[in-house]
């Protein structure tokens, strides 16, 4: 149930995204981490369940990037997560 609320607030997450990446105290190894992994989603050409089964489809790629979000939420610094007032969504 939270997954599904953290997917319906996902578009406020955008400038958590962005600050993230700005953020000195964000290890730049995590960054790059995160960098890859989402530009690796992006841009494989097989998913989990093929997007011609059109709602499967979204629905794979909208959790992926959900749980993808998650993890950086946790692995940030609690100033992050305070301006953004992101502590209710961590699993």
């Amino acid at each position: 149930m939270k997954r599904l609320q953290f997917l319906i607030k996902f578009h406020k997450s955008i400038p958590f995204i962005k600050d993230f990446f700005r953020s000195a105290e964000v290890k730049s190894s995590n960054k790059w981490l995160f960098a890859m992994l989402l530009i690796g989603y992006i841009t494989f050409p097989f998913d989990i369940i093929p997007d011609f089964l059109i709602w499967f489809g979204i629905f794979d790629d909208i959790t992926v990037a959900a749980i993808l979000l998650q993890w950086m939420v946790k692995i940030a610094p609690d100033s992050l997560k305070a301006k953004h007032q992101l502590f209710d969504q961590e699993i």
